[in-house]
Parts: C-alpha cells; structure tokens; sequence
C-alpha cells in the first residue's frame, strides 16, 4: 500500500466537496456472457429439460419441500425451467452445464434463497450525507427497539383509554409531546409532510383559493412536485409576485373572496440568491390577522432545537409556531431525527378541523410509526439529543471526526500493507441531506482511494455489492469514505470491506 498523508505535493491539504446524495454507479467489472453454441439444436435441448415432477425429487429440492409450501416451490421449479426454455428458444448464450440437472436443482435452491430473504437490509452510509433520502434518511434512536418489544409484538392501548375502559384516540400518543416541544396548542401526525399539506389544504381550501409565491412552488423528491400534489386537494393556487422576488403587497392585491389560506413554503431543499426579496415573516403574520385568513408555514426540514452551534441555520419548529403562524407542517424523519411522518401544529381549531377531514383517517399513521415518533420525542424532552442518531452526527464536532479518522486509518492500513492503492486522508465536508440546508454543510475528514488495478467506479461497485454493502462517494477520480456517517459499531465490518476491495 503506497500511504500518502494526506498533503499534495505543492504542501497543500487535500480537499474534497460533497455535492449532493447522488451516488456514482459503474458497470465496469461485470462478467462477460458466455457464447452461445454454435449449431445448437434447439428442439434436441428442450428435450433433455426434466419434468416438474423430477426436479421436485431431487434431494435438495426435496429437502426444500419439507420446509416450505408445496404451491410456492412448484411455482418456483416451473420458473427454472420456463427460463430455461426462453433461453434455448431465444438462443441465449448457455453457460457450459447449465443443462444438467444438478445445475438445474442448484438453481431452484438459489431462486427461493433469492425471493425469501429479506430486501431490506442494511448498508453502511459512508457517503458523508446524514438524511441520505436513498438510504432510509435518519437512523431511528436505539431505545426504539425496547418500545417495539413492548407495543409492536403484544397489544397496546393504541386507540384504548385504559383508565375510562372506553375507546381512545391513538393521537393522544404523540401530540401531547409536540405540544410540548412547539408550544403549539394542538398537534397531529400524518404519514409524511407532503401528506400534512394535502390533508390541510382539503380541510381548509377545498373549492377556495391558496395563495403562495411562486419563488416557493417547489419540486421534491422523485419528482413530485409541490404544486400538484396542492391541487390535488381541491385548492385553486393563486400564485404571486416571481421567482425571485414577492412583496407582501403582491399577497394583499391576490386576496379575495375565495381566498381561504396564505401558505408559506419555507426552502428547506433549495435556495435563491442574489436579486431576491420576500415578505418577513411577521408582514404575513400581520397580513392574515387583518384579513382573519389562516397562515399555513410549510416547514419543511422539521427542526426542532436550536442547531447553530454546530454551523447549522435552520427555523425550528418552536420559532414559528411563535412567530404567530395559524399551522406548522413539518416532517418527522429530517432533522427531527425521528421515522417518516408529517407533523401539523398550531391552533387547536384548526388541527381540530383538519382532524375531522375524511383523508385524515386515509392518511393516519400506524402503531410503529407513533412508537418510534413518541421514543423520539422522549429523548428532547429529556435532552437526550445524543440518543438521536442524525443529531448526534450533527453535532460531531471536526476534531472528534478528525480522531475517529486518523485511528481507522492505522486499523486499515495494517489490513491492506500489500494492497497495490493510494490511501489518503484529506479535508471535506458532510452534508446534513435530505432535502434541508441545501447551502450548509458540516466540516469533515475523509479517506480516499485510488487503486492501480481498479478505477474509482470499480472501486464503488465492489465496495457497494461486496458481502456488507457499503454506500460511498466518488470525487477527482478518487473513492471517499466519511466517517461522520458511520456508527462507530459497523467500522470493523467497513475495514474488511475495504480490503477486500483493496486486494
């Protein structure tokens, strides 16, 4: 292994930008098909394929068959052979003894290892993005297991009052705690904050008009876009001002008699600078005070303290339920750190009323989600905030990451000595993700890769396929890995995988 320390060779540190959660994918390394046979006869090969019958009795088949439903394993047997047959008729290329019968029961046996094991699994986020959306976005705090022990595998008073032995309601669970760390006077919880919206402006809107900015029309993840997903409410939007800039007179002339909601997108995925201008918060605030129109703040990120002194600008919650506005929407699985879930806060007749609207109940989130949402919010009110993943790592500060670094470094490079590769340790920078704080970012230490058998994309590959699969970033034709994003648990697992890459 050639170890560089991470210095060019003009003295300088090195350093490397984390643009975004978009990962670099290759398929360089992929092994090549296998030629077909020249001059196969292709009805002499559909003959030697057994029948369903012969490959349910061969002996790892049949072991199978004890273990499991006998419909499920017959569809499986049938799929073998109806690819096999594609594959002869179509004259894909056949690799040698794929034909014979124990390639054929080998096969069967990994077709029902491949459909019954778990899809979801885990994979460790070496990528510096903390709410990587692709990966899960925030890890939910450990005392959640112990919660799920209790209300996910027994029953639980979801919807019961015990004390009244009559029927509950399952906000009860969670708004109490909001109320609490907002200052709100009610609080619900819907399955995400683009769902918090629709149900809102339905309870609130539907057949009136919703004014907005146009500068705050967004388009969030998958493509979906903000203003669709508004209209699919039954709100008219009655958009104002430009991209760039909208004044509060641009709102007071949109106003009339249709009006039902102003609403406020904050951009917590997105930023525009320069020639700017918009209303201050309390110009719209006064606004719909004047009118007796409700102010609806889509939030967005869902902060909920104060994270400044990690270098992090973000509204919390708090703030703006103070600042006077009528609904605060905001999500649960940004940085608040918690599983997916929508947050509507504000005043309690309007919870109330959006409470009562039919999709409400379409829109409800399920016992596990309330679990984890009331662990979550357990640990602020505690000030627990290192019980919470994605603040912990928030608030890992440059010279812990810098320690971290610097002894996993040792622990590899002990493991690749005769790796033929460049190892490095240089400056970069972690991103909070998720669609918040799209112009910050948190100082970090990484460690890239260069090998002279593999390029940067084959490296990623590997890394990412390997036995424990590993999600990293690729800049200047080099392999990183920040640590900011990886429990300190799964570092072991990330060294071997490294090296096996690295040989």
């Amino acid at each position: 292994m050639k170890q560089r320390p991470g210095k060019h060779r003009d003295g300088h540190s090195n350093s490397w930008q984390l643009r975004g959660d978009s990962l670099l994918c290759s398929n360089d390394g992929m092994p090549e098909k296998a030629k077909p046979a020249s001059g196969a006869d292709q009805t002499a090969l559909l003959r030697q394929l057994p029948s369903v019958d012969e490959l349910l009795l061969r002996p790892r088949v049949a072991d199978l068959g004890r273990k499991l439903e006998r419909g499920f394993l017959v569809e499986m047997v049938r799929g073998v052979l109806a690819q096999l047959r594609r594959d002869i008729v179509s004259g894909e290329p056949l690799e040698e003894g794929n034909l014979a019968v124990e390639a054929m029961e080998l096969r069967i046996v990994r077709s029902v290892e491949q459909v019954l094991a778990p899809s979801l699994r885990g994979v460790i986020n070496a990528s510096g993005v903390i709410l990587h959306t692709n990966l899960g976005r925030a890890p939910l705090p450990a005392a959640i297991l112990e919660e799920f022990q209790q209300t996910a595998t027994q029953y639980s008073n979801l919807e019961y009052d015990v004390a009244a032995g009559a029927r509950g309601k399952r906000d009860v669970h969670t708004s109490r705690l909001i109320e609490q760390l907002t200052g709100a006077e009610a609080a619900i919880v819907v399955n995400n904050c683009a769902a918090a919206v629709l149900v809102t402006l339905a309870a609130l809107a539907r057949g009136g008009e919703v004014i907005v900015s146009r500068g705050e029309l967004i388009e969030i993840g998958d493509g979906f876009r903000i203003p669709e997903i508004m209209e699919q409410s039954g709100a008219v939007l009655r958009e104002v001002g430009t991209t760039n800039r909208t004044r509060i007179a641009d709102y007071e002339n949109a106003i009339n008699e249709k009006t039902c909601v102003i609403l406020r997108v904050h951009p917590s995925n997105f930023t525009v600078s320069g020639f700017t201008e918009k209303p201050e918060v309390a110009e719209l605030i006064a606004l719909g005070q004047r009118t007796r129109l409700p102010v609806v703040e889509d939030l967005g990120s869902g902060c909920l303290v104060d994270l400044s002194p990690m270098g992090i600008n973000e509204p919390t919650a708090r703030e703006s339920v103070e600042a006077g506005f009528s609904l605060v929407l905001f999500s649960g699985d940004k940085m608040l750190g918690g599983p997916q879930a929508g947050i509507i806060a504000g005043k309690k007749e309007l919870v109330q009323k959006v409470r009562r609207h039919p999709l409400f109940r379409a829109l409800r989130v399920d016992k596990l989600t309330i679990t984890a949402m009331e662990a979550t919010l357990h640990a602020y009110l505690r000030g627990a905030w290192k019980e919470i993943p994605a603040l912990r790592m928030m608030q890992m500060s440059f010279e812990e990451i810098s320690a971290r670094t610097d002894a996993f470094y040792r622990t590899l490079s002990a493991k690749i000595a005769n790796a033929d590769a460049e190892v490095e340790i240089g400056d970069g920078r972690s991103l909070v993700g998720g669609g918040s704080t799209p112009a910050q970012s948190l100082p970090t230490r990484v460690i890239g890769f260069a090998s002279a058998r593999h390029s940067a994309s084959e490296l990623e590959v590997r890394l990412r396929t390997g036995a424990t699969p590993v999600v990293a970033r690729i800049e200047e034709e080099r392999l990183l890995i920040d640590l900011r994003t990886v429990f300190p648990e799964q570092e072991a697992a990330l060294a071997e995988a490294l090296a096996q890459v690295l040989r």
